[in-house]
């Protein structure tokens, strides 16, 4: 796919459904008594994983151009696979889903694409095996294909390594069905959508600090969930806005959830023109419009605890950086070597490819910024977020720039480089 410099960006769009709360509401409606309906969800091919996956454990689901609809049978109505469950590319799938697994009365095989089964499952395979799990890799590497042979579960308090919402919430997940209250202490919060959907959803769960705490057996009701739109996917167009002259943009309905909105927050510190408009909530999560226009940036230091709120946007602030004035230094983001790709690497491969002062460190970057770039071929190691982050940094680079693989943004936005286009001023 290639891709050239612009003179401006002008309009209004309205970004995919969140994939973290899509992904959680096709999940949680299963293992609800009654119907969800869910609104804006994304059809992603992330998110389609974790329908097929719960459509093998016996849920009838129906993906209509509306809607879906999710005929949940209760927490202990799910059914033994007649196949392996395939997460393809989801690692939110595959962590998620194996808490859920844990606790039922069949045994269950996971796997996933390529990708997924290099990427690190001890993660969440110590923890449920603490609370009696019986989970294994089945090539004995800590990745996928697991096995999982449901068990009894006793509560337990974990304290968790790292700050991450998919191991966070397979411990409370697999604590719906634990004896006993199950806890999780993190070192800083990560993105806290679980616990918001699962009391929407009839959940007894309290949050105190760092650590969410669940109560056993709750009778999970269905809802009606309307999915606010991805903050993540929203940031191309926010960094995009900031760094082509003369832009202003207008991204509606967008989540900003304050365990997700570090990118807004990078993004003022860094000189950023941002304003929040129409802010209110629905399914209990936080919304507003979006409007952003060209700002004159600068380097910042970007660590410690906003590092969980904006983990899967640092490949486009990277990009920001690049275009900002002095140096930016992001650090305590080790958690990128573990994406779908190891995003230190690939960032500062392509970056410098384009011409730009970046070096990788062991846990984040170092971009010394205002250096023209240059277009080059970018390869995004099949990465949706490396793909659209470099389509972004093409939009004021001389030449032509050429990214291998673009199609993989199909994994969180099917129709992102349609929409980009739609804001291209002649």
């Amino acid at each position: 796919m290639n891709f050239h410099k612009v003179k401006t960006l002008k309009g209004e769009i309205t970004v995919p459904g969140d994939k973290s709360i899509s992904h959680r509401a096709v999940m949680f409606g299963s293992i609800a008594k009654g119907l969800t309906e869910i609104t804006n969800f994304l059809q992603g091919a992330d998110c389609l994983s974790t329908i097929s996956c719960f459509g093998k454990l016996g849920i009838e689901i129906e993906n209509g151009p509306d809607r879906i609809l999710v005929h949940g049978k209760g927490l202990h109505g799910l059914t033994a696979p007649d196949c392996v469950l395939d997460a393809g590319n989801s690692g939110t799938t595959t962590r998620l889903i194996s808490g859920i697994l844990a606790p039922q009365s069949f045994t269950t095989t996971l796997t996933g694409d390529a990708s997924i089964q290099k990427r690190p499952m001890k993660r969440i395979m110590e923890p449920l095996s603490m609370m009696g799990a019986n989970i294994k890799s089945l090539k004995g590497n800590d990745c996928a294909p697991l096995e999982i042979q449901g068990s009894p579960l006793t509560g337990i308090h974990y304290t968790s390594k790292v700050a991450s919402a998919q191991v966070k919430s397979a411990v409370l997940l697999a604590g719906l069905y634990a004896s006993g209250e199950t806890s999780v202490t993190e070192p800083v919060i990560s993105r806290n959508h679980t616990e918001i959907m699962l009391s929407h959803f009839g959940a007894e769960i309290a949050t105190e600090g760092t650590t969410a705490s669940i109560r056993p057996e709750p009778v999970l009701e269905g809802r009606k969930i309307t999915v606010p739109g991805d903050i993540s996917s929203a940031a191309y167009f926010i960094a995009a806005g900031l760094i082509v002259p003369g832009s202003e943009i207008l991204i509606k309905n967008v989540g900003i959830n304050e365990t997700r909105d570090g990118i807004l927050r990078v993004a003022k510190q860094m000189g950023g023109n941002i304003r929040l408009l129409n802010e209110n909530r629905d399914s209990g999560e936080p919304v507003a419009d979006i409007l952003v226009s060209h700002s004159s940036l600068h380097g910042t230091e970007i660590k410690g605890s906003i590092i969980p709120t904006l983990i899967d946007e640092l490949p486009v602030i990277a990009i920001m950086a690049a275009y900002a004035e002095g140096t930016t230094v992001i650090a305590d983001a080790a958690e990128l070597k573990v994406k779908e790709s190891n995003r230190i690497d690939v960032m500062v491969n392509n970056l410098s490819a384009m011409g730009a002062d970046i070096t990788g460190t062991e846990d984040g970057m170092i971009i010394n910024g205002g250096r023209p770039l240059h277009g080059a071929l970018i390869h995004s190691m099949d990465d949706h977020r490396i793909a659209m982050s470099f389509a972004v940094a093409s939009l004021q680079a001389e030449g032509m720039t050429t990214i291998e693989g673009g199609e993989c943004v199909n994994i969180s936005y099917p129709a992102f480089y349609k929409d980009l286009e739609s804001l291209f001023s002649a």
